[in-house]
């Protein structure tokens, strides 16, 4: 089986057209479908359904896509264990990241990477929504999340707690909440699809309904309206660390709960191959991570207990 039409059916998968694939690897779209056309008579097996308007996978394409992924996996470990020798790390390392983490933390650790590797390549999808890592042929996916090791294949890489926030000027026209029950008293700022704010009380989840007059689709737009003075966030403390630290935003304590505790975690298509740049990407993000988190703030609990009029 010739790995590179392997590669093609990887290609096609993530950019979910023939004319994208061929873009994308320098080629004619009629090449392309004359290559898959070969790679299907190999398997004996049909890998997309194919109109003039849609393309999607079979069942066998399907069932046959973790196999591709694998298979280009050990190509790459195998290439990589041969040609690298002291070299550094070489490659194209694909990453997806959510938008303030990625432009945060990412960014600045891939810099590092390639300063160090000239070989290495990186191509970085910041989004907030969850993509199909081994669909869209990706090495690692960067999230955060409240998960178990046994969720997913993936490993924690940094604590990344939320935590309540308000700006100083917020906090001294209208006080902050004690308790979890003053929330219903403040204009609360919501991020799409987080109705409910999650905590913890005696050990067990406990999730608080909010409302307010603002919401929105990204953490960016949430925080920049916690800073004009809207109301009170949630968010996580990667996102909001250095407006904390600058005095944009302080942080609130409730008397009897605490926001839920989440990490940051690296999330793989496989568990069988994990290659050299991957582990280095990880290793790197730990390190940048700890050596910032050296140097967090203390959480803030001034500016009265006041209730919005």
């Amino acid at each position: 089986m010739d790995l590179a039409d392997v590669a093609l059916f990887r290609a096609i998968t993530s950019v979910g057209s023939l004319s994208a694939a061929a873009r994308q690897m320098d080629t004619t779209p009629m090449l392309v479908s004359r290559r898959l056309a070969g790679l299907e008579a190999e398997l004996g097996a049909r890998l997309f359904h194919r109109t003039t308007r849609s393309l999607s996978l079979t069942p066998e394409g399907e069932a046959f896509l973790p196999h591709a992924v694998t298979l280009l996996d050990a190509r790459d470990s195998a290439l990589e264990a041969v040609s690298s020798g002291g070299s550094g790390l070489s490659g194209v390392l694909k990453i997806t990241a959510p938008n303030v983490i990625g432009h945060a933390v990412v960014v600045p650790v891939v810099a590092e990477l390639i300063a160090h590797n000239p070989a290495l390549r990186v191509d970085l999808t910041l989004s907030d929504g969850v993509i199909d890592i081994a669909t869209a042929g990706l090495d690692v996916a960067v999230r955060v999340a409240e998960m178990k090791p046994s969720d997913m294949i993936a490993t924690r890489v940094a604590d990344n707690p939320f935590i309540l926030i308000a700006s100083p000027g917020y906090v001294a026209r209208f006080g902050q909440p004690i308790t979890t029950d003053d929330l219903v008293s403040h204009p609360c700022i919501k991020l799409h699809a987080m109705d409910h704010w999650p905590f913890t009380r005696g050990g067990e989840m406990h999730r608080v309904r909010i409302s307010g007059p603002f919401s929105a689709s990204t953490v960016d737009a949430v925080r920049a309206a916690c800073i004009a003075g809207v109301g009170i966030a949630m968010l996580t403390y990667w996102d909001v660390h250095e407006q904390v630290a600058r005095g944009e935003l302080q942080r609130i304590v409730l008397a009897d709960a605490k926001p839920l505790e989440v990490g940051i975690w690296a999330v793989f298509p496989t568990r069988s191959h994990m290659p050299a740049r991957v582990r280095a990407l990880i290793d790197a993000l730990r390190d940048w991570l700890l050596a910032d988190a050296d140097e967090r703030p203390s959480p803030s609990t001034s500016g009265g207990n006041r209730r919005p009029a």
